[in-house]
């Protein structure tokens, strides 16, 4: 292993030659064939952060990646799992088989151009303020560099990368899960981008459940006759004010979160139709569950109060991340092997006008995207994001990392995080995260103790549990969700 000077003073812009003496050979070999793709993919990247795609509409940012494996010698099967911009890009044959994950999808409202200071492209377009043009592009550099290390050897196995639409509320992964993409995988290998270099344990990850709850009532004259009407409006506040009692009363970990998609038609018209787009997280889906039975029940509760109707939808469902010690141990050995990133000049000055714009708490300091932080080996209670991940980690051995690819202190989901996920300071995170799955996989294809002690924990972690999804059992991926209404 390095000492912690190596990886405090390597970076993206240092030479290749400065890793060789610290760095196993093999190792060596996959990161040089990671340096020597890497150009095409930044470029990969940078186009779907243009293309700023929301989820199942990714059209063009899923054909690009599909084309882009498809010429570095994969096959590739497209629209699986009755998505359309769902893909499975697979190379080589027989086992073992490696999974590495892709996303691409963005937000809404969070155009913003790679620059320093809030700069919307289009006003209140999509922008990649998670950095999933740079996931996918990243994912897709591992995959084929690690191909290239297989096909040099001649080594067995199969690589296989996963283009997965709308992880952002679409549960894009569940679907692909229940149409058995997974079923053949040893283990799975994904990153994101963030503001610091981890390893993801599952630590802070929260399962989550969405839904829209859609209120009816009776339309009447607001002022004119108002005892005629049956407000669904009524319904959804009683709902919501149901639900901000019941904050109270769950665990603290606990996260309910919503907003009113539909309100009425007008301030003098009853309104018959109202609808509210409710998320609710905890850190395990068994508690998770519990307490969407409570939320129901204020739902239901409301309506007979009101006397309207409620109807709840599901929208996305994604389970807590499963952790696997053997897997986390080895990436968080390559990933300090490797060490953090160093900025170029141009890079710093950006990074510190984007830091003085941050908000006012964060704890972060610029110089953290350097190292490589301590590994969290079993998740805790803390507060944190949701992702389709958990539901793969649920069926098969998975581990994934975050790489710097934000200035330290960005949020995710801001102008901030866009800015950087489309320049250099972004794409040179990318790389350090290719560079850990492509040498993470190598030892996977390589190493059978590994593999096994990988599995070993899997089965002993699933004892007694079953997996299940939230999302109604033959209920079809909703590839218009991001719309108010059905």
């Amino acid at each position: 292993m390095r000492s912690k000077l190596a990886v405090l003073v390597f970076g993206a812009a240092a030479p290749f030659a400065a890793l060789a003496a610290d760095i196993s050979a093999a190792h060596s070999e996959v990161i040089q064939l990671v340096e020597t793709n890497a150009a095409a993919y930044r470029d990969v990247s940078r186009k779907v952060w243009e293309f700023a795609e929301m989820g199942y509409q990714e059209k063009k940012s899923s054909a690009l990646l599909q084309e882009t494996l498809a010429v570095a010698g994969f096959d590739v099967k497209a629209g699986v799992a009755e998505i359309p911009t769902a893909f499975v890009a697979s190379w080589g044959q027989g086992k073992p088989v490696i999974g590495i994950l892709g996303e691409f999808d963005s937000l809404p409202g969070l155009s913003q151009d790679a620059v320093p200071e809030r700069k919307p492209l289009t006003a209140g377009a999509p922008g990649h303020g998670c950095g999933h043009n740079l996931l996918g592009a990243g994912g897709a550099l591992a995959a084929v560099s690690i191909k290239d290390y297989l096909a040099a050897h001649h080594l067995p196995g199969t690589v296989r990368y996963y283009g997965t639409p709308a992880e952002e509320g679409g549960s894009g992964k569940v679907y692909m899960v229940r149409a058995g993409l997974f079923n053949d995988v040893d283990a799975v290998l994904h990153w994101h981008p963030g503001d610091s270099n981890t390893v993801t344990t599952g630590a802070g990850m929260l399962a989550v459940i969405t839904a829209k709850f859609e209120f009816h009532g009776l339309a009447s004259h607001a002022a004119a006759a108002p005892e005629k009407g049956r407000s669904a409006l009524d319904g959804l506040m009683l709902m919501a004010n149901a639900v901000e009692f019941l904050r109270e009363h769950v665990p603290s970990a606990t996260r309910m979160h919503y907003i009113v998609t539909k309100g009425g038609a007008a301030p003098n018209i009853v309104p018959d139709d109202a609808e509210l787009f409710l998320y609710a997280r905890h850190p395990s889906m068994t508690v998770l569950s519990g307490i969407w039975e409570r939320i129901l029940k204020c739902a239901n509760g409301a309506a007979m109060a009101t006397e309207t109707t409620v109807e709840c939808r599901i929208v996305s469902s994604d389970a807590d991340i499963v952790n696997n010690a053997p897997l986390g141990e080895r990436v968080y050995r390559n990933f300090t092997e490797i060490g953090g990133l160093t900025y170029t000049p141009a890079e710093q000055t950006f990074a510190e006008k984007l830091f003085a714009l941050l908000p006012t708490g964060t704890t972060a300091k610029l110089g953290t995207e350097r190292l490589v932080q301590p590994l969290d080996r079993e998740r805790g209670e803390g507060g944190g994001a949701s992702t389709d991940v958990g539901d793969v980690s649920w069926n098969v051995p998975t581990i994934g990392i975050t790489a710097a690819t934000w200035v330290p202190g960005t949020p995710a989901h801001t102008w901030y995080a866009t800015a950087a996920s489309g320049m250099a300071i972004g794409q040179d995170g990318m790389v350090l995260a290719a560079k850990v799955l492509a040498v993470t996989a190598q030892d996977l294809f390589t190493d059978p103790a590994l593999l096994a002690a990988a599995k070993a924990d899997f089965a002993k972690r699933m004892e007694g549990v079953r997996y299940g999804s939230k999302i109604p059992v033959g209920q079809k991926p909703p590839l218009d969700y991001r719309n108010s209404s059905r």
